[in-house]
């Protein structure tokens, strides 16, 4: 599994009307609900969802490794999507998954991409050598770049930052040599990286680079979602997010304005009274009383618990003042909560079906609660600035 975690998850906004770009980049040991897993890290929604589709793809009888690995990557990449969705509650309207060697083989292609440092570093792991300031990289060191996490004060987060800075700087080697605008150079260009991208059928990279006036003219901003704070789950350190905060930023960050000219959020608020019932519609027993478990340890008061015919998709309905657990749970379970006016005040009515069945419920919170800071966060905000891809002619300075 480990093999196919998510390094790097960026959501890209591109207005239709030609206005500034941005992306919002996803830590990726941000600790979330993931559909059919209950909590872990948003990275690890890949790999684990790959992992049980290929186990079963053998168990069906499909001998053929490719095929094998091309169906579970594909369940791999919903599980991904899916997971982003429900945390951020914005559609997704195209994918591109790129591969770690895709850093090489771009530069490879392009030529030689300018990046800027804000202090040098020497990172054996991965090879980063490089003077403070503004320096000209080729294929290897590129990926170099890239990969180093070691030796930065925020580790991940900082990485994140120089995948930005390398993405700033390959627009701007395009700007600058003619490609962006010029049909045949790009579908030459998309034709050297296609072994290293996968996008969905519906999106052709090309037409859309061409249409992207803003993204092609390195018009475009670069952000990092923040964390609470950093907790220990089960031997891992991980980073600890409020939803609602996260949501709130994408929608300010996308709408282009402040938190006052953001759509507002409904923020239901928790009575404390609610009840839910619980019923178990797969074939894996103690489902419905793993869920009742963690429920009662988070707080919550817990009544029927009881088995229900096979079921293919999970349920969650509430009746009225009990908004706020309904849709903490439906996040976890990876479905959307549905209001039901004939149920009880402050109930809350879960049906478990097979979309959950591998779900490993912990005692992870479901109330809702204040956001949960842990550990030492670094003054100045772990996610760090904005990186501006037009700032210094097109090159950013990182750390």
């Amino acid at each position: 599994v480990g093999g196919y975690n998510t390094n790097t998850l960026i959501l890209l906004h591109v207005p239709g009307d030609g206005g500034k770009a941005s992306a919002v980049a996803i830590p990726r040991d941000d600790y979330v609900a993931v559909p059919g897993y209950g909590m872990a890290k948003i990275k690890e929604a890949y790999g684990m969802a790959k992992a049980d589709a290929d186990a079963k793809l053998v168990a069906d009888g499909v001998t053929d490794p490719a095929a094998r690995e091309q169906q579970a990557r594909e369940v791999g990449r919903r599980s991904t999507l899916t997971t982003v969705q429900n945390l951020l509650k914005v559609p997704i309207d195209h994918f591109a998954e790129v591969n770690l060697m895709g850093f090489y083989d771009v530069v490879s292609a392009i030529g030689p991409v300018q990046v800027c440092l804000n202090n040098p570093v020497q990172d054996d792991f991965s090879g980063a050598n490089f003077p403070a300031g503004i320096q000209t990289l080729d294929a290897s060191q590129a990926l170099s770049f890239v990969r180093q996490r070691h030796g930065l004060d925020n580790g991940d987060l900082d990485r994140t930052h120089r995948q930005q800075a390398f993405i700033s700087a390959v627009i701007a080697n395009l700007k600058g040599s003619g490609v962006i605008g010029n049909i045949p150079k790009m579908t030459a260009l998309a034709d050297v990286v296609k072994k290293d991208v996968v996008i969905d059928s519906a999106m052709d990279p090309v037409r859309f680079a061409s249409q992207a006036s803003a993204l092609a003219g390195g018009n475009i901003d670069f952000y990092t979602l923040p964390i609470e704070g950093y907790e220990t789950v089960d031997g891992q350190d991980v980073n600890m997010v409020d939803p609602a905060r996260l949501r709130s930023e994408v929608s300010r960050i996308f709408a282009g304005g402040d938190s006052a000219s953001a759509p507002a959020m409904d923020t239901a608020i928790s009575t404390g009274n609610e009840v839910v019932d619980i019923r178990n519609g797969t074939a894996t027993d103690g489902l419905g009383a793993a869920l009742a478990s963690e429920m009662k340890a988070s707080g919550v008061e817990v009544g029927e618990v009881s088995t229900a015919p096979p079921t293919a998709e999970s349920v969650v309905s509430y009746g009225v003042g009990a908004k706020a657990v309904a849709e903490a749970l439906a996040e976890q379970l990876g479905v959307v909560a549905v209001s039901n006016e004939q149920a009880a005040a402050e109930s809350v009515s879960v049906l478990i079906g097979e979309d959950n069945a591998q779900t490993v419920f912990s005692t992870a919170p479901v109330q809702p609660g204040p956001s949960v800071s842990a550990g030492t966060v670094p003054d100045t905000g772990a996610q760090g600035s904005p990186i501006r891809a037009d700032a210094n002619g097109g090159i950013p300075c990182v750390d």
